[in-house]
């Protein structure tokens, strides 16, 4: 589909990539992987069509079509969310608009002239060219994309202007997922999306039928969705047949392989200089001195690359705090009509490792400054441990960086005694390296800046850490530092995050956030709560949808439950019946599903026989009739529409009690 040769890009003097090829096969499912700066962007952009290289090309089939999707700088204004997400079918609604405007002049003419029958024919040929787009899927499209991505339905209408610089990258990408090209290119797509829209996401990535490029820190997504790895890394790239886990096992592999292939060489050219040098000045070993120099001078010397140095750092060594770190009683907050939480009673003990989830907008950044006293409750009690020392990371506070400063300056003004001396190691460890501790704050990127505040954070001495989406900015070996650090960190911390890959491995509860609802804890990491998520929303469901003899009985299986033991015999037959009630459930929506198609193909059916029948001379010939068929078929369309809604809804249902029922078993 695509095709990489010998692309060349360079900025001055430095060559980012020199002599690169490889192809993009149709959907394929690849990563680019490599440090940050190692140009995975960069060639992205080319990909995309942003960025000229400096020599060599990019191929691809006429009517392939590319869809690039940046990390950040898109900024849209002066259009209704709706229509900008619309208009991704843009040719579509091109047609549509047309023959419109054609049916009202048409409604206006003779119907016996020359011209009429013209744009009669003119309005089918449109009609032809409109149907490749199925238009009647369109709106449920459109709703079901924004929806999955977060937005609210009120949003709808609204000025995109209006939305901040993440829900703008959101617009961009329900934009982009609608227009479904045939190479999808994603830089960083998870950084602005919250749990809920990244998990929606995930989703509709398994099923997109094209092939998808992408770059990201989030491992998770990386294993689960990639089958092909591309490497970066000194201007050279390698390819690995597998996810982000294999490439990891297959290039430690490789370069043990390579070690081992350069130390036997070496060997082998010790050994021939040695001969060289001791039979040159024999006049019976002069020729075969001299031949064994002619072929170690035609020796292809294998190289090994230096690895960059792997650091790592700890955090200063905590003040003891009490059992206690903070608390909040009975506390309440609320921001106009919207109650973020009421009589909320939590409390932050010593040494516990939190992670705070949930949509955007739910109350986490709030509970945030609640729970670090930066903001009080509406009402109820706030209380921080008297030994409770807090450090607090949140993406505002690169905003609050002295420009005029260096990043060194930056971080050493709040520095320990004990760790100024570690500070430019701990600035390499989040990528400042060399001379780039040395560039002022102001002319640094939005990311690193937030890199530095980071840095400023995790070097003053704390007991309670609060980190308020602290994996935006990093690459994978500088998240890798920050996980080694915090699980060996001694205090408590409290996590916003919906990096599933970062948080498992050192997180042991998490605490969801939803508009209007109480927060809920879940004693267990993330991945831990997800599940139990899925499993309390099918039990919802199919308890939701049992007869209401079933519902009564319910609460008493409940409370028989927590009796005495009982046999496996007889557990088998309480699953059995669990799982005939759950049948009960689901054979009704497969029924409706069944009819739904049916009715959707009879729809469909009839609305190819409105349109030959409009077509034939004699129904042209007669006003009343054209006008019959024209009302026909827009009731025809009305229907099928909402059919089509309906088969979304009943489609997502099934299949979860599906999965529901099949974890049951």
């Amino acid at each position: 589909m695509l095709a990489i040769k010998k692309l060349r890009v360079e900025f001055g003097a430095r060559v980012v990539f020199k002599d690169l090829s490889f192809s993009i096969l149709p959907k394929e499912r690849i990563s680019f992987a490599g440090h940050n700066g190692a140009g995975k962007s960069t060639l992205m952009k080319c990909l995309g069509g942003v960025l000229e290289p400096n020599g060599g090309g990019i191929s691809k089939p006429k009517d392939c079509k590319i869809g690039y999707l940046p990390q950040e700088g898109i900024h849209i204004k002066g259009i209704s969310l709706w229509d900008e997400t619309e208009s991704a079918f843009g040719e579509a609604t091109s047609i549509q608009k047309q023959i419109d405007t054609l049916s009202e002049q048409l409604n206006e003419m003779d119907s016996s002239s020359e011209e009429y029958l013209e744009l009669l024919y003119k309005i089918g040929d449109l009609d032809i060219a409109l149907e490749k787009f199925d238009p009647n899927t369109i709106k449920p499209r459109v709703e079901s994309v924004l929806t999955g991505l977060g937005f609210k339905r009120s949003d709808f209408t609204r000025d995109c202007g209006e939305f901040s610089g993440g829900w703008q990258m959101r617009i961009a990408m329900a934009k982009l997922f609608l227009q479904e090209p045939d190479v999808l290119l994603l830089d960083e797509p998870t950084n602005h999306l919250d749990i809920d829209s990244q998990t929606w996401m995930e989703q509709y990535l398994f099923n997109y039928s094209g092939a998808i490029v992408i770059i990201s820190h989030d491992l998770s997504l990386l294993d689960a969705l990639t089958t092909r790895t591309i490497a970066f890394a000194h201007g050279r790239a390698e390819e690995y047949a597998g996810n982000y886990s294999f490439y990891m096992r297959e290039s430690k592999l490789r370069k043990e392989i390579q070690l081992k292939a350069y130390q036997a060489q070496q060997k082998e050219i010790e050994k021939t200089k040695q001969f060289i040098e001791r039979f040159r000045a024999k006049a019976s070993k002069a020729s075969q001195a001299q031949s064994r120099l002619k072929q170690l001078e035609k020796i292809e010397l294998i190289e090994i690359e230096q690895e960059d140095a792997v650091m790592s750092f700890t955090f200063p060594s905590p003040p003891p705090s009490g059992q206690s770190v903070a608390k909040l009683e009975n506390a309440s907050k609320a921001y106009g009509k919207l109650q973020i939480f009421k009589d909320f009673n939590f409390e932050v003990e010593r040494g516990e490792r939190l992670a705070i989830v949930g949509p955007n907008g739910a109350g986490k950044s709030t509970f945030c400054r609640l729970i670090t006293g930066q903001e009080d409750p509406d009402e109820g009690l706030y209380t921080l441990g008297q030994k409770s020392k807090i450090s607090f990371f949140s993406q505002n506070h690169a905003d609050e960086l002295d420009p005029n400063k260096t990043v060194l300056e930056t971080c050493q003004a709040v520095a320990s005694r004990e760790n100024a001396p570690l500070v430019r190691n701990i600035l390499g460890c989040f990528l400042f390296r060399g001379d780039d501790v040395f560039k002022k704050v102001g002319v640094l990127s939005g990311g690193e800046r937030s890199r530095v505040a980071l840095v400023c954070m995790l070097i003053q001495p704390a007991n309670f850490l609060i980190l308020d989406e602290p994996t935006n900015h990093l690459d994978v070996q500088s998240q890798a530092v920050l996980q080694n650090a915090l699980q060996e960190y001694p205090g408590a911390y409290l996590i916003v995050s919906h990096n599933r890959s970062f948080l498992d491995p050192i997180v042991t509860k998490t605490i969801e956030f939803r508009p209007g609802e109480e927060p809920a804890i879940y004693h267990g990491n993330v991945t831990y709560y997800l599940d139990k998520k899925v499993d309390e929303k099918q039990a919802a469901k199919g308890l939701s949808k049992l007869p209401s003899t079933e519902q009564a009985a319910a609460p008493a299986q409940a409370a028989a439950s927590k009796g005495p033991k009982i046999s496996r015999k007889e557990q088998r037959k309480i699953d059995a019946e669990n799982r005939q009630k759950r049948n009960k459930v689901l054979k009704p929506l497969q029924e409706e599903f069944a009819t739904l198609e049916k009715a959707i193909s009879e729809i469909e059916t009839k609305q190819a026989q409105l349109t030959e029948f409009m077509s034939k001379p004699e129904t042209l010939a007669d006003p009343n009739k054209t006008q019959e068929c024209t009302e026909s078929y827009a009731k025809l369309t009305n229907q099928l529409d909402q059919a089509y809604s309906r088969w979304s809804e009943l489609s997502e249902e099934i299949e979860q009690l599906e999965t529901s029922l099949a974890t049951t078993n």
